[in-house]
């Protein structure tokens, strides 16, 4: 009895499976990591004003640090996702082992700056005098954290490579659930103030750490796989990492242009900005998810040498990318009269933001074409074309932003002006994805 063909339907359904069973357990994992900061500010918030403004300088201060090396988990992921499709385990998880070193260089790196360098960081910021005090101790312990996040960024790109999501989801649920409890017995328990939030961080974050490196190091033994630090593994995943780190900070640079723009529009207008790109944020978390399901795939198929497989499973995570983003601007525009009332009472603030808003939603489709193609192409390994992509994005926004209040625009020119920029990205990564240029396969680009 012969088999028969697989249809195209059944196709997209074992692709469906795929995306779903990555993506899924990442939104969660993804979802975790900004309620530790929510935890954190709403203990140290009853300490008083002082308190909560110092820890809202450190904690931005900590969280650029730390996204900046956010390549860690991207380039890691797709290193080890390669040589998982090429069948090489044990040089799979030599690969993800080269990045936690890296990690942990870079982390010793940025807490022999942080420490000293501390007070003056505050100072840069605007801290008051009687927020300063507070942001330089909760600066200066939390800082003693970085090289552990770091490390779960690297180890969680490793486990996403090895096509886990389920682990960093747990993982990020038991250090949520650590940080709160920490955070409340140091603080108000012993006493220890805004001091005792840091330290319940920091200690949440090195029990992640080491939850991580356990599982990475099992996996080494029984594969067989070297835990030493290789030199020329490790120089490797940072050259790996440099263009991402490109592409990054010119995002940051998007995010901060957008913010300053919103500034010099006025109170409301800023209020309002801030407000819109939470939303925009954490909806950024939904269509994220389905990105790094796109890293894991994508390396993999590669990794095994079957190029049309990657081209079919990038096209049906474009679709999903594309329809999740219909979907969250619709959520956006019906749940609006419920969700704007929480944030702020001010009529004038929502008036800013309504029609800012309606924008936004507009462009959803676009954010989750773009974030999508960013995944694939950064499983594929094409670091230095996202990096060449961005740099272009961030020039032609640049110009566009900065001439919003000049030419009288107000927030919904500005986010018109975001929607441009998303635009832009997503033109540059579509072409890149219609050209088959990111397509190179074997375990190694």
């Amino acid at each position: 009895m012969t088999q028969a063909p697989v249809t195209s339907k059944a196709v997209r359904r074992q692709h469906d499976r795929e995306i779903l069973s990555l993506a899924l357990p990442a939104f969660g994992a993804l979802v975790a990591e900004p309620l530790f900061l929510m935890v954190d500010s709403a203990i140290v918030g009853h300490l008083g004003t002082p308190q909560l403004a110092g820890l809202a300088i450190a904690a931005a201060l900590l969280s650029t640090a730390v996204s900046v090396f956010v390549f860690l988990a991207y380039a890691t992921t797709a290193a080890v996702a390669r040589r998982v499709g090429a069948g090489d385990l044990p040089a799979a998880i030599r690969q993800g082992m080269d990045g936690i070193w890296l990690a942990l260089l870079l982390g010793a790196a940025v807490v022999a700056l942080t420490l000293p360098t501390a007070p003056w960081l505050v100072d840069v910021f605007g801290a008051s005098d009687t927020a300063a005090p507070y942001a330089v101790t909760y600066l200066r312990i939390s800082g003693l954290g970085i090289p552990a996040m770091l490390v779960v960024l690297a180890a969680t790109g490793v486990l996403r490579g090895l096509q886990d999501t389920r682990t960093p989801l747990y993982v990020a649920i038991a250090g949520f659930a650590a940080n709160g409890a920490l955070n409340l017995g140091l603080v108000y328990g012993a006493g220890l103030g805004i001091a005792g939030s840091a330290w319940g961080t920091v200690i949440a974050q090195c029990g992640m750490a080491a939850a991580y490196l356990v599982v990475v190091v099992r996996g080494a033994r029984r594969h067989g796989a070297s835990l030493r630090p290789d030199p020329a593994g490790i120089r490797a995943s940072a050259q790996a990492g440099v263009p991402l780190l490109v592409r990054t900070l010119s995002l940051r640079a998007v995010l901060m242009i957008a913010t300053a723009v919103a500034a010099r529009l006025g109170d409301a207008e800023v209020a309002a900005h801030q407000i819109i790109l939470s939303l925009w944020s954490l909806m950024a978390f939904a269509l994220d998810a389905i990105a790094i399901a796109g890293q894991a795939i994508i390396g993999r198929y590669l990794g095994a040498d079957d190029a049309d497989g990657a081209r079919q499973v990038c096209r049906r995570m474009v679709q999903w990318g594309a329809l999740s983003g219909v979907v969250l601007g619709a959520l956006l525009i019906v749940t609006r009269p419920l969700f704007v009332p929480l944030f702020t009472g001010d009529t004038t603030v929502q008036d800013t933001l309504l029609p800012a808003l309606l924008v936004v939603a507009v462009s959803q489709p676009i954010s989750g074409v773009v974030f999508v193609l960013d995944g694939v192409l950064m499983g594929a390994g094409d670091g230095p074309y996202l990096a060449w992509a961005m740099l272009l994005t961030l020039a032609v926004f640049a110009p566009v932003a900065l001439l919003v209040p000049t030419l009288g625009g107000g927030l919904t020119a500005l986010w018109w002006a975001m929607t441009l920029m998303m635009t832009v990205r997503m033109g540059t990564l579509w072409f890149r994805m219609r050209s088959g240029r990111w397509i190179v396969t074997g375990a190694t680009r």
